[in-house]
């Protein structure tokens, strides 16, 4: 059976990235190029992802010609809103809210921002349009066998990781497509993928991409000010890391980096 078929209420969980926006395309052409009824495509916006993902979305949008329910958290019930393109936060507005309600930050330990900003978000959307039972589909590749098991023991769905899909397969769609995500793919990484400058991300990466854009650090050195902590116990806070810029650090080293739930 064709794993990218939908025939009952499911939830495409789009990450911003060029796997699941794969997954999304590869949905498309089991259906004839068009996306079933059955279907709801998420994007969940933290504030915190790269203006470019923001694009790559809005891209994909209209040159596929379907509907992305674009989402972002709320502190205060129904805990989501409905954005576009237009509207979403860049700022890490929806990022900061999560933070200051929690008054305290995630961490390697307490991951919470994924479940929160993205995973409940959904679900608490999804149950708002009348669907109380629905299945879910990330975009998890053959290739990320870490992150297999315990995806399908949520009971999610993995349509390419079924299909056999690797990084090269993506890789090589999109260097065929029209359009594509603008941000640098290199030794197997999307640097600026995901949340700008995650936690999770290794801490030679951060440095670099501090390096390369000092500004980019501002904001998560001000939530480590806010909550008077830092994301990380094992590093420099991101306040000290805009101090090192001039430290030797390649932007594409993802040593001591994390998987998260987020995707690619």
């Amino acid at each position: 059976m064709n794993p990218f078929i939908i025939d009952e209420p499911t939830v495409i969980s789009f990450s911003g990235g060029r796997t699941s926006a794969y997954m999304l395309w590869r949905v498309l052409e089991a259906h004839d190029m068009s996306l079933p009824a059955e279907a709801i495509v998420c994007f969940a916006n933290t504030g915190k992802e790269h203006p470019l993902t923001l694009e790559f979305v809005h891209d994909c949008e209209k040159n596929w010609g379907i509907e992305i329910h674009w989402l972002e958290y709320m502190a205060e019930d129904p805990r989501f809103k409905r954005v576009t393109y237009e509207t979403a936060s860049r700022n890490g507005e929806p990022f900061e809210q999560l933070i200051i309600k929690k008054n305290y930050l995630p961490n390697p330990v307490a991951r919470f921002c994924t479940e929160e900003l993205k995973v409940k978000l959904i679900d608490k959307y999804v149950k708002s349009l009348g669907h109380d039972e629905v299945e879910t589909m990330v975009g998890v590749r053959a290739d990320e066998q870490r992150r297999l098991p315990k995806l399908r023991a949520r009971g999610l769905r993995v349509p390419l990781a079924d299909a056999g899909i690797s990084q090269e397969d993506v890789q090589r769609f999109w260097r065929g497509t029209s359009f594509d995500l603008k941000l640098e793919f290199r030794d197997g990484v999307t640097a600026l993928g995901n949340c700008d400058l995650c936690f999770l991300k290794g801490p030679h990466q951060i440095i670099g991409l501090v390096k390369n854009d000092p500004a980019m650090a501002t904001w998560w050195a001000a939530m480590e000010r806010k909550i008077g902590a830092t994301f990380r116990s094992d590093r420099a806070s991101y306040a000290e890391m805009q101090k090192f810029m001039d430290s030797q650090g390649d932007m594409f080293n993802t040593d001591g980096g994390i998987s998260c739930f987020c995707g690619d």
